[in-house]
């Protein structure tokens, strides 16, 4: 497993695609990759599926071809409740 943080951060245009195809590569050969990042347009790049951690719970895990930034925005205000829309409640335990 390789876990990589923001992987493209503070690079140039170049530098990025190649960090980019990297990664596809060793995906490609079986490689798991865990993609830590704020850059939406990056993750839906780079991963086939995507999860969000916040407020110390878990969201949905999808594929990055069955959601999209509005969905994952909400899951990054920790809008992935047990009902669409609502916020986790404190009594809910924190899962990660």
């Amino acid at each position: 497993v390789l876990v990589v943080a923001q992987p493209t951060w503070g690079v140039d245009v170049g530098a990025s695609a190649f960090i980019r195809q990297q990664l596809l590569d060793l995906s490609a050969r079986g490689v798991a990759i865990l993609v830590i990042s704020e850059e939406l347009e990056e993750l839906f790049d780079i991963c086939d599926r995507i999860a969000v951690l916040a407020g110390g719970r878990l969201s949905p895990v999808r594929a990055t071809g069955a959601t999209n930034a509005e969905e994952i925005g909400r899951w990054m205000a920790g809008l992935f409740g047990d009902r669409e829309g609502s916020a986790p409640s404190a009594e809910q335990p924190a899962h990660a």
